[in-house]
């Protein structure tokens, strides 16, 4: 009981009456802190250019969005392109710049996610809207519109770019599921 008090109380007492905590000042912490917005800034620029530079270098005359996602439709198929809400089922193999396998669909097994909904890279929620049943595109999405500064924790390393190679097989609305 006693050491129930004391803790309570401790942690009463590092609540500081509601004050906010003062800045962080240590290595990469303190995002009002010139240096590092500066930092950050030069790492996206330096991003941009691999992925142009990628995209020259396998020929793949990409367009880009204002948010940095490049994509370029291999196969284009008349359709209505995807929307917010609906289900995309995909094939697809999501590889780094430099060509390593991170994930892929099993052959004749496609995947699905809800567009806009689901826990997969904002930067496919953005391309995926550019394709209708049917196409396929290669998609490049800088780390900041995938899986950021810490990666995915098992093949995705942090600050790194993404690319997909991706087939949209068919759309289904959300209530039809």
């Amino acid at each position: 009981m006693t050491r129930q008090l004391l803790t309570g109380l401790l942690v009463l007492a590092s609540c500081r009456g509601g004050e906010a905590p003062p800045a962080r000042t240590g290595s990469g912490t303190d995002m009002r802190n010139p240096a590092h917005v500066q930092e950050n800034l030069e790492a996206n620029r330096i991003e941009a250019r691999d992925l142009v530079n990628h995209a020259s270098r396998h020929r793949l005359p990409t367009t880009v969005s204002g948010t940095g996602v490049h994509h370029l439709l291999l196969r284009d198929r008349p359709g209505a392109a995807a929307q917010p809400g609906q289900w995309a089922t995909v094939n697809y193999r999501m590889e780094l710049l430099n060509g390593t396998l991170c994930s892929a669909s099993e052959p004749g097994h496609p995947e699905s996610f809800q567009v806009e909904m689901d826990h997969v890279e904002s930067g496919l929620h953005e391309a995926i809207q550019h394709l209708s049943p049917g196409d396929s595109a290669v998609i490049l999405i800088p780390s900041y519109r995938a899986h950021g500064l810490v990666g995915d924790m098992d093949k995705v390393p942090m600050r790194s770019s993404i690319v997909y190679h991706i087939g949209l097989v068919s759309l289904s609305g959300p209530r039809d599921r």
